[in-house]
């Protein structure tokens, strides 16, 4: 059976115009959370530099071999080796890791993965023909994929999982005095890999139904890992290590736990390797402006989406002539654009009117002095003109 699929579909003109009317809707829908997301944003953004600012100012750097009780209920920054309690272990498969915080077991499965293409040719009248091409390729994956939901599933069947990923963590870890939690131990350390031995290989023959398993470098498979088949499965374990780390937190008995500053904000940072508490603080309010970035671009993004979907009915209603269509739809995306360049850096500035208000003042006044230097200049202008002309 050919591994390439090829199918061509018309649509009538009404029913895009039946969907566009429907786009009216999501695009607004789309434009109202846009709009309210740039402006909480900034409200996330101002609330977390002023949690940080606090922090900073406050945090205590103190030594990891001893508790004093008098900074219980206080920010501090501790920095020191760390040693796991207990071993995290994977009983299905009898790996264990002496001195590691997690073990890891990845698995994959070897199976089918549908990609498509299309392209869509608009005709005289207003409807359009599109012609999709699905191909079909054999790839490891993380995940069962769906082969259900393929176009053409026949002879694509994508059988179940045996085994599953897992995630084994330490009973938690010791930082000089203080005791750290799994969920704060969960994402530290440097992963490395870990060796199967043969009783791993005669589990995952077990699990699998198969005779044997072969191994591979640092996998083991449930088939010929050279020549996979459809439904084979990779097996690979990796732990993570760290022998020294930063955090900063509340002192809380013998653990530290998410301090909560006066706007309501918790503060709870941890890093690989001995990190200063200014630069933990600095790095931190890095990160919240790059993310504020990140939002604003992605909030402009969806608001242009959302004005484009709005529009769309214009260009549906100029398709009757495909060229005017074209024409349509640039105009329409002109417009959308300059939609989004007007509502959403308003939308912004109202952010920071109710969150950075004396900013917002400045920038205001500096805008108006500029409009009022641009009218002046015009006026001056038009004498020196008239003048001229005389």
């Amino acid at each position: 059976m050919s591994d390439n699929f090829t199918e061509t579909t018309s649509t009538s003109w009404f029913t895009r115009l039946s969907r566009s009317f429907g786009g009216i809707f999501i695009g607004l829908l789309l434009v109202l959370v846009s709009l309210v997301g740039l402006f909480i944003n900034e409200g996330r953004a101002v609330k977390t530099a002023r949690a940080l600012a606090e922090g900073a100012g406050i945090v205590t750097s103190i030594d990891a071999s001893a508790i004093d009780p008098a900074r219980d209920g206080r920010l501090v920054h501790v920095s020191g080796a760390i040693s796991p309690i207990g071993t995290p272990a994977d009983p299905e498969f009898s790996i264990s890791v002496p001195g590691a915080l997690r073990l890891e077991r990845q698995v994959e499965m070897y199976q089918w993965k549908e990609t498509s293409s299309s392209e869509t040719r608009n005709k005289v009248g207003g409807g359009t023909e599109t012609v999709t091409t699905y191909r079909y390729e054999k790839t490891w994956s993380p995940s069962r994929i769906d082969s259900g939901a393929f176009r053409q599933p026949a002879g694509h069947e994508n059988p179940n999982m045996a085994i599953a990923g897992s995630q084994h963590l330490a009973d938690g870890a010791e930082l000089g005095a203080f005791r750290l939690t799994q969920s704060q131990i969960s994402s530290l350390g440097e992963t490395r890999p870990v060796q199967p031995d043969a009783k791993s290989r005669t589990r995952l023959a077990a699990a699998t139904g198969k005779l044997a398993a072969a191994q591979s470098g640092d996998a083991l498979y449930s088939g010929d890992p050279a020549n996979p088949g459809i439904g084979d499965l990779r097996v690979s374990w990796k732990a993570a290590f760290a022998s020294e780390i930063s955090i900063v937190g509340k002192q809380t008995g013998n653990g530290l736990t998410a301090y909560k500053t006066s706007n309501g904000r918790e503060l709870l940072m941890i890093r690989n390797g001995n990190v200063g508490a200014d630069t933990m603080f600095e790095d931190a309010q890095a990160g919240n402006a790059t993310l504020t970035w990140v939002l604003r671009v992605a909030g402009l993004v969806a608001l242009f989406a959302g004005f484009s979907m709005m529009l769309s009915i214009l260009g549906v209603i100029g398709d009757v002539i495909p060229m005017i269509g074209r024409l349509v739809r640039s105009g329409t995306g002109l417009v959308a654009m300059f939609l989004t360049a007007i509502l959403g850096p308003l939308a912004i500035a109202l952010g920071w009117v109710a969150y950075r208000p004396l900013v917002a003042l400045a920038i205001l006044a500096i805008g108006l002095a500029i409009a009022w230097i641009v009218t002046r200049m015009a006026r001056n202008r038009q004498p020196l003109d008239a003048a001229v002309k005389a």
